[in-house]
């Protein structure tokens, strides 16, 4: 392979210094394979609403609803496992255009179901779109992406997600009434899923991908195109030939037990699950409910949970342009002690029995923003790009894979316990216990996670095989400059 790139570098000696149309080219194909993250979003969030008039459509029993919710996550888990060996073998583009197909035909599916039966197989295959796309698209940008804007354009996907929840919250709201509106509401979905199928066409394959399969003229080609000069593009190269030169041929799942690679998949698959386990879904899902049964009016509490939504995409966006300056691991490392404090505040107002109203409800609001402040602004922006950076190119879309997975079950334990877990502990008990799973996932960063702000992928793997994963990471500045 080396001797061949070395042939064909000097064919694109000629290219002019286009910089500045390079980093635009990445941007705009950054945003649109994070269009993926709209449809986990928007589907995400559709179905609270859809559910009450499928229920009342279809005369679903309690296992019926739980069906038609479970089905999707488990699609999702199906999904994420499976499109790692299709991503590797056909490429991440066209593994991202038949995702978005299955969504398209799964969204259709949903919306002209005759029967609960057909609605939960159309689910299933939903979730399998949406597992595939958490998979594949953060892995295909992290790929296109240069090393200094890789977090933020990796990070576009969490933001997509948070525009898709909010869309799902306004279009479920705008849509309730009549009894088939579930209908429109699922068939609405076509919409991000084409606009993606359609993107994607005409973006380029990863180059990573590329000159892993031994496509070598193309990939270059298409390197020049993301990078826009001779300089960033022979590091790359050079970095890349000799992390292919370093492969031991193993690209399968057995590859992934292999003991050089275990810090990386602790590291990914450990956020994966934090995640989760440190309760935003918690609070996006079933704050309404909570603070209902704590009192509060249902009216104001549908108001705070769209306050949830606004704060969510606001802080992600921060994250988006903060990530690469200061780091994912120190953004971690000085976030989440305070969303375990906003938790452990929100529970102890829930200490007096009493109406909650005045200074109070105050103080449980701004706790309750303040949380998805701080946590959607470290673990949520992170979980997508930690998994996407730390793996070596061979293996990396099957553990991208894994981690994906690990985050929809992560995210059906937590939904399955939660409201036991407040009828058990209350909403301080249940407040406090997420609080120190966030306590637990600082000390978790802090002894596993590494700081990969500013590293090429190469680099990252270069300190993996060398048994440096967690040690000697320069601060951000310090490589940026």
């Amino acid at each position: 392979m080396r001797r061949r790139v070395l042939e064909i570098l000097p064919q694109f000696s000629h290219h002019e210094d286009c910089r500045p149309q390079a980093r635009r080219y990445v941007m705009v194909a950054a945003a649109i394979a994070a269009v993926g993250g709209v449809l986990f979003g928007y589907d995400t969030g559709i179905i609270a609403s859809a559910l009450i008039y499928v229920t009342r459509s279809f005369s679903l029993s309690t296992a019926g609803q739980e069906w038609i919710a479970a089905a999707l996550n488990l699609g999702a888990v199906v999904g994420a496992l499976a499109s790692g060996p299709v991503s590797d073998r056909y490429g991440r583009r066209p593994a991202i255009i038949f995702a978005a197909a299955i969504f398209i035909f799964a969204s259709l599916g949903c919306g002209f179901a005759p029967g609960q039966a057909t609605l939960i197989v159309a689910r299933l295959f939903l979730g399998a779109a949406i597992g595939a796309t958490t998979q594949i698209v953060p892995v295909y940008v992290a790929e296109l992406a240069p090393a200094a804007r890789r977090g933020a354009f990796v990070s576009l996907f969490q933001m997509a997600f948070s525009l898709g929840l909010l869309c799902a919250f306004f279009i479920g709201y705008e849509l309730a009434g009549p009894p088939d509106c579930w209908r429109t509401m699922f068939i609405l979905g076509v919409i991000p899923a084409a606009m993606l199928a359609m993107g994607m066409l005409v973006l380029p394959e990863s180059p990573r991908w590329l000159l892993h399969h031994e496509h070598e003229k193309r990939a270059i080609s298409i390197l020049y195109r993301l990078r826009g000069h001779h300089e960033p593009v022979h590091r790359e190269l050079k970095d890349l030939l000799a992390a292919n030169e370093e492969e031991n041929g193993d690209h399968g799942w057995a590859a992934l037990r292999q003991r050089w690679v275990r810090p990386a998949l602790i590291a990914a698959l450990g956020i994966a699950a934090l995640s989760q386990l440190s309760g935003p879904n918690v609070i996006v899902y079933y704050a309404p409910i909570i603070l209902a049964q704590a009192g509060l009016g249902h009216s104001a509490a549908l108001l705070t949970s769209v306050g949830v939504g606004v704060t969510s995409t606001i802080t992600t966006a921060m994250g988006i342009t903060l990530i690469d300056r200061i780091g994912r691991r120190r953004m971690m490392l000085v976030m989440l002690p305070m969303a375990a404090l906003s938790l452990f505040v929100l529970g102890s107002i829930f200490l007096s029995p009493a109406a909650i109203s005045g200074p109070r409800m105050v103080l449980m609001v701004s706790a309750l923003l303040g949380y998805i402040f701080f946590n959607f602004g470290s673990l949520s922006v992170a979980v997508w790009l930690i998994a996407a950076e730390v793996f070596p190119l061979a293996i990396r879309s099957k553990a991208m894979g894994l981690a994906s997975a690990t985050v929809w079950l992560s995210d059906t334990l937590v939904s399955l316990v939660t409201l036991t877990l407040v009828n058990a502990l209350g909403p301080t008990g249940t407040f406090w216990l997420f609080g120190l799973v966030n306590v637990a996932a600082f000390g978790f960063v802090w002894a596993f996670v590494p700081e990969t702000a500013g590293t090429t992928l190469e680099e990252i793997e270069k300190r993996l095989r060398s048994g440096q994963f967690t040690h000697g990471s320069p601060a951000p500045e310090a490589r940026l400059q």
